[in-house]
């Protein structure tokens, strides 16, 4: 059986300094006040760096990064937030050559628990050899077991008598175990001609990840980024009280005032007469993507009027600060088709049948609900653009979530309606609700060029929160709110296809 080694950092990766991916554990696992701290000691890292001390500098980076932090949300964060960022920064030279061997084995300096789930689900690899954190009581004390030279003797360990039969890594970094292996090969890798001709599998990619932050933070941009949060949290607060006090029509005037923009393409269908909606002549419902919780906002802001929305599982504070009305389901089918149907005779409504956000270019399944309850469907492709947070959350408190993405310095939104759903598109014609679903799914992919799933929230919370992504409300008990509503606080500031599902759940 082939094998090969590979260095993770500045070889399957491009970046060789991980400084970065500390900088999301300590915004994203702590506080923005451990993330500054950080950025304050780069200074300091770097000049060890020069020095030719560099291990001296990333145990430094470790320490300030984990001590204190409770071991299962640096996990939460290695799972969640990490794998995005390190997918975008493959070295697919590297990775053409890594995929082709059998038993493919990486080594890093990284603390393992950061990148083990990475590079088992995406990139495929079979074993880790990396430096372990030191634990007491279930947090880490930011140290690491061993000193880095014992990774040599991890990959000793696992071979045995048997040699690797390819090394990949840096002739400075890689020195230690590339002696081990048969070959070495050292960046830059060039693609020789049998590898043009063989079939390369590319990394599994992701699909579901977390965590408020849309940029890797290097130094520039997380000096950038902590310039930005107290400006971005006034700005934020201005544009939800204008959403609240002035009247719908007035905010597409008033939106590009404080550097938002909303593209509208297609038609939007003309408001219906409140004598024209009648039980056999519903309003109109608008089956949207899910982006983010401002998707029906925007859309009834497009629309310029007030349109209730359909939700899933938001948070309280959320719901009084919508400018629309909204509608709260309970998962309980029978009960959700009557109440959606109530409103559909009263008028229009929004609906995102996916059930929760995605990020990435991918839409989850379509829930048939809709398609059931009428036939007066107006499909609507949204999407959206931001440069510093996220305005979803799978692990963090979700009333943050409009809050995050209004703190963007240009928010830009793009809205596409589609024709209404013709009669021998709908149930109305003898096909089956699912059918319609996946229809109107496959339409609103194919508008925005994303790909269509088989993907549900219960897989994405699954994934990214080890939870059903059900959203505790008055059942919870007084001492687990106050203490969600200390760490919101602290979150302002700072904080905190089945191949996945198999390794992930």
């Amino acid at each position: 059986m082939d094998s090969i080694v590979s260095e993770l950092e500045g070889v399957l990766l491009k970046n060789p300094n991980p400084f970065c991916y500390f900088m999301l554990l300590a915004f994203e696992a702590s506080s923005v006040i451990r993330f500054a701290f950080l950025l304050m000691l780069w200074p300091i890292i770097r000049f060890l760096e020069f020095l030719g001390r560099e291990d001296y500098g990333l145990k430094l980076t470790i320490f300030v990064a984990t001590i204190g932090v409770k071991i299962s949300e640096i996990e939460s964060v290695s799972r969640a937030v990490l794998p995005k960022f390190y997918f975008d920064d493959i070295n697919m030279e590297a990775w053409r050559i890594f995929s082709l061997y059998d038993k493919k084995v990486v080594v890093t300096k990284i603390p393992k628990i950061m990148v083990e789930r990475f590079v088992k689900v995406h990139l495929r690899c079979d074993e880790v050899v990396g430096s372990e954190l030191v634990s007491k009581y279930g947090f880490a004390i930011g140290l690491i077991k061993d000193d880095f030279d014992k990774i040599k003797d991890g990959i000793i360990e696992l071979f045995g008598d048997k040699q690797p039969s390819l090394g990949l890594g840096r002739p400075k970094c890689g020195s230690s175990f590339l002696s081990l292996c048969k070959e070495q090969l050292q960046p830059p890798f060039l693609r020789s001609k049998n590898q043009n001709q063989q079939i390369i599998i590319n990394p599994l990619p992701v699909i579901f990840h977390d965590g408020r932050l849309v940029i890797r933070p290097t130094p520039f941009l997380a000096l950038i980024i902590l310039l930005w949060i107290p400006l971005g949290i006034i700005i934020a607060t201005i544009r939800i009280i204008i959403g609240l006090i002035f009247p719908i029509w007035s905010i597409p005037y008033l939106t590009p005032l404080f550097g938002g923009k909303v593209i509208v393409k297609g038609n939007p269908p003309l408001p219906p007469s409140s004598s024209a909606i009648t039980v056999t002549n519903p309003g109109v419902l608008f089956v949207c993507t899910h982006r983010t919780l401002m998707d029906p906002v925007v859309l009834s802001i497009v629309l310029q009027r007030k349109i209730p929305a359909v939700t899933y599982s938001v948070s309280r504070l959320t719901e009084v600060l919508s400018p629309i009305p909204t509608v709260r389901l309970t998962r309980v089918r029978n009960v959700d088709a009557r109440k959606i149907k109530c409103h559909l005779e009263k008028g229009d409504l929004i609906m995102c049948p996916e059930g929760t956000t995605c990020r990435e270019p991918f839409l989850l399944r379509f829930s048939a609900l809709f398609a059931e309850l009428t036939n007066s469907i107006v499909p609507v492709a949204l999407n959206y653009k931001v440069g510093f947070f996220h305005g979803t959350t799978a692990r963090g408190w979700k009333a943050m979530d409009p809050i995050f993405f209004l703190m963007n310095p240009k928010p830009i939104y793009e809205v596409t309606f589609l024709n209404k759903l013709p009669e021998d598109a709908t149930c109305s014609s003898g096909k089956s609700p699912h059918d319609v679903a996946n229809y109107v799914q496959r339409i609103l992919g194919e508008t925005l060029g994303f790909e269509c799933t088989n993907f549900t929230r219960k897989d994405k919370y699954k994934i990214l929160a080890g939870n059903d992504g059900i959203v505790l409300t008055k059942n919870s008990s007084t001492n687990y709110g106050i203490k969600k509503l200390i760490n919101t606080f602290i979150n302002v500031v700072g904080t905190r296809n089945k191949m996945i599902m198999r390794y992930f759940i």
